[in-house]
């Protein structure tokens, strides 16, 4: 394999990010490894668990989500997302050397050996079983059955123009496990949001393949960017309409208002404007879409907060 040089940032990462300003060398390409110059991807991991932990507590009739379960769930995102990053770079390696956007990532670049990768790889899986035993048993054995997905996920792009469907089901099983923290068990409302928020995911990550659909195809991987071509706003719209839908059952099952049905409104115009600004042409123009999916994790976030914290003012009933 043919190491490309190594370089002080990787091209998606924001610039000025905080690895590149403070982290020390020998640190920088492990955290960049781990994607921590790049948040965006457990932001979106997270935002999924906070939401079901939330619907659940609603449910119940709590005033607000618990801070404790706030807590856990942000580590476990952003640790377990950079084990499996680092996961998806070790097996993807020779993929990567070959496409310019991910040719300076640490294991192509030869700034992180495999070995060191997997032992990275090992620390952070560690301490996401220290997260993860933090819950109820019901939850870490729930928790711990997503590592199937994880495994197979970076090889789906081989086989398959639906990539984005399995990392959409890997990714998103925290609306599985958030509403199984707080009760123990599973419910109709998750599995809604779960259905809703894989659509939401091939929705987004369709967008941010096309960034790389050239070089996919040149080097024989595959994605629904490929698959959609310029069909590609269409599906988009389908799929985050999907999404809102089976968000807006699962809020309505656990007993959700008009604080959140407003957020979820808000959600869907912004999921509109994704699809109708979208140019898959433009690099630069997908990636500024894609993370504005943030956005629509905040709004959701706070609109069941709003709702918890409206029951419990005025002694409503879920």
């Amino acid at each position: 394999m043919t190491t490309a040089p190594a370089t002080d940032r990787v091209p998606d990462a924001p610039p000025g990010n905080w690895v590149d300003r403070l982290a020390p060398a020998a640190v920088k390409p492990y955290l960049r490894l781990a994607r921590f110059d790049r948040p965006i991807g457990a932001w979106l991991l997270l935002f999924p668990a906070w939401w079901s932990q939330a619907l659940a507590e609603l449910s119940l009739g709590r005033p607000w989500p618990s801070p404790w379960y706030l807590l856990l769930f942000l580590v476990g995102a952003f640790v377990m997302r950079g084990a499996g990053c680092t996961y998806n770079d070790i097996v993807d390696r020779d993929f990567d050397a070959r496409v310019a956007r991910t040719s300076s990532r640490p294991i192509p670049s030869g700034q992180v050996g495999v070995f060191q990768a997997f032992a990275f790889m090992a620390a952070l899986c560690v301490l996401g079983l220290a997260v993860l035993l933090q819950f109820n048993p019901f939850t870490v054995v729930l928790g711990a059955s997503s590592l199937l997905l994880i495994a197979v996920y970076p090889f789906a792009k081989r086989f398959t123009f639906w990539p984005q469907l399995v990392l959409g089901l890997t990714f998103k099983w925290g609306a599985l496990v958030g509403w199984a923290a707080v009760t123990g068990s599973l419910a109709l409302p998750a599995l809604l949001l779960y259905a809703g928020s894989v659509l939401w995911t091939i929705g987004y990550d369709t967008i941010y393949a096309h960034q790389d659909k050239e070089d996919d195809a040149l080097v024989g991987l595959k994605s629904t960017a490929l698959r959609f071509g310029d069909a590609t706003q269409p599906w988009l719209a389908a799929f985050y309409a999907g999404a809102v839908l089976l968000w807006g059952a699962a809020g309505l099952m656990a007993g959700a208002r008009l604080a959140f049905l407003l957020a979820l409104a808000l959600a869907a115009v912004q999921l509109a404007w994704q699809v109708a600004t979208l140019d898959t042409g433009d690099a630069g123009n997908c990636l500024v879409r894609f993370k504005s999916n943030r956005w629509v994790g905040w709004l959701l976030l706070l609109g069941l907060a709003g709702d918890m914290g409206l029951a419990a003012l005025f002694f409503l009933d879920p």
